[in-house]
């Protein structure tokens, strides 16, 4: 899965405001669909499930593992066990993997950047 777009939606990490009817809201702007948010900048992504997460769709996170101690997963309305050559591929550049849904996840990112944490999200939007 490639990442669609080769500029971010926003150019630093920001806080989720919300989210729900197939996307999310932070920085004062709203987005339909996925979103990966890193601590550089908050990009659209094409995940829709998490059987598409793999080493190719977190291609930025693997670019940015330098300035990210923790990847949150939010796998949208579905609990997802991330597969353990992921988790390898991820604990090599040193990234913990957290997967759970994605509104957890949201409350978990926000927490954890409030807290200046070198952290990144990858969140499926849900309905």
């Amino acid at each position: 899965m490639s990442n669609s777009s080769d500029a971010p939606h926003f150019p630093r990490s920001a806080a989720i405001d919300a989210y729900g009817n197939g996307g999310f809201a932070f920085a004062g702007m709203s987005h339909r669909g996925s979103l990966l948010c890193l601590p550089d900048a908050v990009w659209a992504w094409q995940v829709t499930k998490p059987e598409q997460i793999d080493k190719y769709s977190l291609a930025r996170v693997f670019e940015a593992a330098n300035s990210i101690d923790t990847l949150i997963v939010g796998t949208g309305n579905t609990v997802w066990l991330p597969p353990s050559d992921l988790r390898s591929a991820l604990r090599t550049v040193r990234v913990v993997l957290d997967a759970m849904q994605t509104g957890p996840a949201i409350r978990t990112y926000n927490i954890m950047i409030g807290e200046r944490r070198r952290v990144a999200a990858a969140l499926i939007a849900v309905p």
